[in-house]
């Protein structure tokens, strides 16, 4: 099983600072150490809400520090300091639009202010960047998706293309806990 280098960015002028404590950045792993099975080198950022340095933390961890994935949380609504959405599309290849799509559907079976979310999903080189909301319970939602209670899946949460995605892009082939979700790969023919 091949190892994976994962970015984690948590975008907020406050934590940051110390104002308060970041909670983005352990829910983030905390998520990925049950669904993804690969070794995993996490290198992590706790950055303000300034777009040039948001920019430069996504350019550091594609291109110098060779993560594969990069997972962002916070800063994605409409208020002014909210850049995350501006950095990550100033330093993208490639726009994937139905990441950002997906990420709404998730959060609009729980807050209507879902549509508000400016998420997006983005290539840069052989990276998936990723922009998440905030919330501890929003980062696991958005991730894994929503099920009713008798824990069908209604709807998909955006992790579940990941994997393929990573793969089309060069990436390395990511093994899923088929207990926490379940990604989709075409069936070899």
């Amino acid at each position: 099983m091949q190892s994976i280098k994962i970015g984690l960015v948590s975008i907020s002028d406050r934590a940051s600072q110390g104002i308060y404590q970041d909670k983005g950045l352990p829910s983030l792993k905390e998520w990925l150490d049950q669904a993804v099975l690969n070794e995993k080198e996490y290198v992590e950022r706790l950055i303000p809400d300034e777009q040039d340095q948001i920019e430069q933390t996504l350019i550091n961890l594609v291109d110098d520090k060779g993560c594969s994935l990069i997972l962002t949380t916070g800063g994605t609504g409409p208020y002014p300091r909210d850049v995350t959405p501006d950095a990550t599309l100033a330093i993208a290849d490639k726009v994937m639009p139905g990441f950002g799509e997906q990420m709404r559907q998730v959060s609009l079976h729980f807050v209507p202010t879902a549509i508000l979310s400016r998420q997006v999903g983005v290539i840069r080189k052989h990276s998936l960047i990723l922009n998440l909301p905030g919330r501890p319970n929003a980062i696991r939602e958005t991730l894994g998706g929503v099920e009713d209670e008798a824990g069908k899946t209604i709807v998909q949460g955006v992790f579940a293309a990941v994997p393929l995605c990573v793969d089309a892009i060069g990436g390395p082939f990511i093994e899923i806990n088929e207990k926490v979700l379940q990604a989709y790969r075409p069936k070899n023919s």
